[in-house]
């Protein structure tokens, strides 16, 4: 069976891993650098397994050794927002757990994919890019996936549809300046310019924006877990499945949508070999003119990063 570690068995690696888990995908590996807790929740997940009827292994380490020769690494490692943070408060914290999650996997998974989550997203996903060595193909950010689900949700609010029927997608950087593409996404086809009033579509796109902000500021002591950790199972699947699955993520552009030399939010096709390939739409003035703010965002973080 395939091996995924998840580095960081916080609310978002533990959650995760209860999806992959009880996807019967992979035997998983928890790591976190907290003794006991997540030697805790893999025993826990696992005593759960005969109840959902799967047989996957799941062990709970503080050494990276245990992860050895896994197909995928997920790192969710990292402090969480407070109220009244933005993701790039995070910068300095989280990018050394990076350049460590990453170095020490490396060691002992030298043919690992690596799906980053860390916040500031785009950033991290550079720097663990940059760390590496890897080429584009096996680092990838989860960004996008969680960002449509999320305007997903809200437009099955607005509308009384079901969830299934309605498809958004969401470009970018990961942050208050992404970009819901609402020309192309649609209820079964329909666009959603052609149902909604604009004034409401502009209030659900506006709720995508600061979708996690607002989780923040209800939970007071962490951020979201259970949609970003069904996100990245849902990326992990497409890989270890060979699915070809196109999805928004966060990847290392050369040139596609006018960017290069940054990780940002695109369509994105996944296969075992990670990053497939970047699917380019084609774009309005207006649209491209917000993905240039967003990208320019983007260049920011990452020229904060130290070296």
């Amino acid at each position: 069976m395939a091996k995924v570690s998840i580095i960081g068995a916080g609310q978002t690696g533990a959650t995760t891993a209860l999806w992959l888990a009880q996807r019967e995908l992979a035997d998983l590996v928890l790591v976190d650098i907290v003794d006991g807790m997540p030697q805790g929740k893999s025993l826990d997940m696992t005593e759960a397994m005969p109840v959902v009827g799967s047989d996957v292994k799941i062990r709970g380490s503080n050494s990276y050794q245990e992860t050895s020769n896994s197909d995928i690494v997920v790192i969710t490692a990292g402090v969480a927002r407070k109220p009244g943070m933005s993701r790039d408060d995070l910068m300095a914290t989280n990018g050394g757990i990076i350049r460590a999650a990453v170095s020490e996997s490396l060691k002992v998974s030298p043919e690992a994919i690596f799906i980053i989550l860390t916040n500031p997203l785009d950033a991290m996903s550079y720097l663990a890019m940059k760390v590496s060595g890897l080429p584009r193909e096996r680092v990838i950010g989860q960004a996008g996936i969680l960002d449509s689900a999320r305007m997903r949700a809200f437009v099955a609010m607005e509308l009384g549809v079901s969830v299934q029927n309605i498809h958004c997608y969401v470009l970018g950087g990961h942050g208050d300046n992404m970009v819901p593409l609402t020309r192309h996404s649609n209820v079964a086809g329909v666009p959603l310019t052609d149902i909604l009033l604009p004034e409401r579509l502009d209030a659900i796109v506006e709720r995508t924006r600061k979708g996690g902000g607002e989780i923040v500021s209800l939970l007071k002591t962490g951020s979201a877990y259970y949609a970003p950790g069904a996100a990245l199972a849902q990326m992990v699947e497409a890989i270890l499945l060979d699915r070809h699955l196109i999805v928004p993520a966060s990847a290392y552009l050369e040139g596609e949508y006018g960017q290069s030399g940054i990780f940002f939010g695109v369509p994105v096709q996944l296969g075992r070999g990670g990053l497939e390939r970047i699917i380019e739409y084609v774009l309005t003035d207006e649209e491209r003119q917000a993905l240039e703010r967003s990208a320019s965002h983007v260049r920011e973080t990452i020229a904060g990063l130290d070296g």
